[in-house]
C-alpha cells in the first residue's frame, strides 16, 4: 500500500460512519467491520482516529483477527506525524520496550496464578 497518511488525517475519521485507526503503523478503515466486530462497535469507536496498537495487542487478537485486517488496510501513517510516545512509533517492527512490557505482564500474571493455586491448596488442607 503506497498511500501515506498523517496522524491528523487519520484523526478526522472517528465516527461510526467513517472510522479509521492505526495499528502498528498501518492505517485501517474499519467502518464496514463495525457490525461484525465480536467485541462490539463501542470498542472500535473508542479507538477511532487514533493509534490503537496497544488496545489491539492488549486484547490478544487471534491470527484470524490479524488476517481480517488485510482487507481493511488503506495505507500507512507518516511516523513523523505521530505524537511522541505513540505505540506505532515504538512498535514499528516490535521494539524491545514493548516486548519487555509484554513479558513483564505475563510474568506477573503467572505469579498471580501460582499464588492463587498455593493459597487454594493451603486453605483446603
Amino acid at each position: 500500500m503506497s498511500t501515506v497518511y498523517t496522524f491528523e488525517e487519520v484523526q478526522k475519521h472517528n465516527t461510526k460512519d467513517d472510522l479509521w485507526m492505526i495499528i502498528n503503523g498501518k492505517v485501517y478503515d474499519v467502518t464496514k467491520y463495525i457490525d461484525e466486530h465480536p467485541g462490539g462497535e463501542e470498542v472500535l469507536i473508542d479507538c477511532g482516529g487514533v493509534d490503537a496498537t496497544d488496545p489491539f495487542d492488549d486484547i490478544g487478537h487471534s491470527e484470524d483477527a490479524r488476517e481480517a485486517l488485510v482487507d481493511l488496510l488503506v495505507g500507512t501513517v507518516d511516523p513523523a506525524s505521530l505524537p511522541a510516545g505513540s505505540s506505532s512509533t515504538e512498535s514499528s517492527g516490535s521494539s524491545s520496550a514493548t516486548q519487555g512490557e509484554s513479558n513483564t505482564g505475563l510474568i506477573i500474571a503467572a505469579l498471580l496464578v501460582l499464588v492463587s493455586i498455593g493459597a487454594y491448596v493451603f486453605l483446603n488442607k
